[in-house]
């Protein structure tokens, strides 16, 4: 028998109720994280640092995350050294989101971990699972790019604007598309 509560069934990756009080409350919590961060003043360099090593799990010396910036929970990302992400970057962080030192992120992209089940009864509760998404060391994610739950992308690589990353990219590439290929070694 299963005694895990849902937040511990959804960081082990197992089905869980989206709804639950608990996980609602977290998120609620880190939306409203969110918007006090969107709203304030670009020039804010030191408050917007402050609130983003509040928000997420572990950050470094050097980050920027530009305005605006959403994200699901926050505790479980992760970020490298010398870390940037552009405008309207999503983060959906039901599972770990760890990114390397020297990642690139350019405007509108989403990192998505949740997922949710084919039964349409299981799906219709509210249920979903998370699978964690790795970025490795060295790596630019192009405008407009989709990495979809469990993806890793290895050190050093490339990934084209408008890509939907759906299964692990190596490293040392470059690669782009729907669904995202490998293209050259680089």
């Amino acid at each position: 028998m299963n005694n895990l509560n849902e937040k511990q069934k959804m960081l082990s990756g197992e089905l869980y109720d989206a709804g639950d009080a608990i996980l609602v409350a977290e998120r609620q919590q880190c939306k409203d994280l969110c918007f006090e961060y969107n709203h304030l003043l670009p020039s804010k360099i030191e408050e917007r640092q402050s609130l983003i090593k509040k928000l997420f799990g572990r950050t470094t010396d050097k980050f920027l995350v530009e305005q605006p910036f959403y994200c699901d929970y926050g505790y479980n990302i992760e970020v490298g050294e010398n870390f940037y992400t552009n405008h309207n970057v999503v983060i959906l962080d039901c599972a770990k989101v760890t990114f390397g030192d020297n990642v690139f992120i350019a405007p509108n992209c989403g990192f998505y971990t949740a997922g949710h089940p084919l039964n349409v009864e299981e799906r219709n509760k509210g249920l979903e699972d998370a699978k964690p998404i790795t970025i490795g060391n060295n790596v630019w994610i192009g405008g407009g790019c989709t990495i979809l739950p469990g993806v890793a992308i290895g050190d050093n690589t490339v990934i084209g604007a408008g890509s939907v990353v759906t299964k692990d990219i190596p490293a040392n590439v470059l690669a782009f598309g729907n669904p995202c290929k490998v293209i050259r070694e680089i």
